[in-house]
């Protein structure tokens, strides 16, 4: 098979590469190596920049129709002092909220609109096994499909494959890792109608809880010391089931419901970039080329600025079939700086708060700069456009063919 762009991965950067550029009339083939997008525990966060990209589009309206809650600030507890710690209102654009939706509903409405333009294939149950390169040149992928092996050479090749990128790996391209002192573990439970509305945290005793509300049921991120899952798995559920009744005495009737480890799924957190991004005929974007913490939530949203960046800057030299390498390296000039600024405030995050929280027992109070939110209203504007529109939005500049 030929193409004029292989984008390797279906996620949130990848799905919206491929749009863009078959949106501006560039062939273009995206593989994903799953049979669908169902798969639980992914970044279901769409925030503000990604929303004002759907706006750019014309889509903004129909894909809120989607099922989807609105995150309008952000709170948490800490200690025994509830402190708003960030407030969407005031940032600029429509969407002036967090959607809360499901993953698999996001790609499925970019796969959607994606495949009304003839230059889009998506193509499911394909997984990239390795690189073609002719005289140092990416010249396209191999690809495993159960109809057998197949080749697609093309004149850029994407990898948008996550955090465990195979395109990455083959390239030889290796990342350096700045490390994480935490995993997180994610599960359910059920959420009651007279429970807050409100996405929210709690801090105390040594543990961290974030809860997402997702209409039925709290989706819920157990923050815990690098490493120490099965220490914590050797114990029983109950275990678990305490120390979350302990810091949100209002599920203590639901917790029941984790009946088992295998309920519970445990994402181990890495924060990592390439030096280099690109070579002859490949780039790499996404978690593919930043691991990002969970902090702030804010991996998908990056992902798709770097997609929409790669999109506005490389359009047109691939309508033309000739994509030279200072092109690529100018989407890394373009993100790299917003990347590295939103790491070091994560890294900055989890290095003196989240681990000195997880080392320390016993009762919790908020430093006095966190306080002053509660006093000081404008200063919850900070993390707002922090965690909404990040150190660098991008505008959708692709044209549509």
């Amino acid at each position: 098979m030929e193409t004029t762009c292989c984008i390797v991965g279906g996620g949130p950067a990848g799905m919206m590469l491929g749009f863009l550029l078959a949106r501006a009339g560039i062939e273009t083939v995206v593989l994903e190596k799953h049979a669908d997008f169902l798969r639980d525990f992914r970044g279901d966060t769409i925030h503000p920049s990604t929303l004002q990209a759907m706006d750019d589009l014309g889509l903004l309206d129909e894909f809120l129709t989607l099922p989807h809650q609105e995150a309008r600030q952000l709170s948490g507890k800490i200690g025994d002092e509830t402190i708003v710690l960030g407030d969407f209102s005031h940032l600029p654009g429509r969407a002036k909220f967090i959607a809360l939706m499901p993953q698999w509903n996001f790609l499925n409405f970019l796969a959607g609109k994606a495949k009304l333009y003839r230059s889009f294939r998506l193509m499911m149950n394909a997984e990239a096994t390795g690189l073609i390169e002719e005289d140092g040149v990416v010249r396209g992928v191999a690809v495993k499909t159960p109809d057998g092996p197949l080749t697609i050479r093309s004149e850029l090749t994407i990898g948008a494959d996550g955090r465990h990128s195979i395109v990455r790996a083959k390239a030889g391209l290796i990342p350096k890792d700045i490390g994480a002192p935490m995993d997180v573990l994610w599960f359910r439970v059920p959420r009651d109608a007279a429970d807050s509305s409100e996405t929210f945290g709690r801090v105390d005793n040594g543990q961290i809880l974030v809860l997402l509300q997702r209409g039925d049921y709290w989706q819920c991120a157990y923050l815990i010391a690098k490493g120490g899952f099965g220490e914590l798995r050797a114990q029983d559920v109950s275990v678990l089931r305490g120390r979350i009744a302990e810091l949100a005495p209002f599920l203590a009737d639901r917790v029941a419901e984790i009946k088992t480890w295998d309920d519970v799924r445990l994402l181990v957190v890495s924060v990592d970039r390439l030096p280099l991004w690109h070579k002859p005929g490949l780039l790499c974007i996404g978690d593919s080329a930043h691991a990002m913490s969970p902090i702030g939530g804010v991996g998908v949203n990056v992902a798709i600025q770097d997609a929409i960046a790669a999109a506005n800057i490389l359009w047109a030299a691939l309508r033309k079939g000739e994509v030279p390498e200072a092109l690529l390296a100018a989407v890394q000039k373009r993100r790299e700086p917003a990347v590295k600024l939103t790491q070091a405030v994560q890294v900055l995050v989890q290095n003196k708060i989240v681990s000195n929280v997880l080392r320390e027992r016993g009762k919790v109070r908020a430093p006095w700069i966190i306080r002053l939110f509660n006093y000081i209203p404008w200063l919850r504007r900070l993390p707002a456009r922090f965690v909404g529109l990040g150190f660098r939005m991008e505008r959708v500049r692709s044209p549509q063919a």
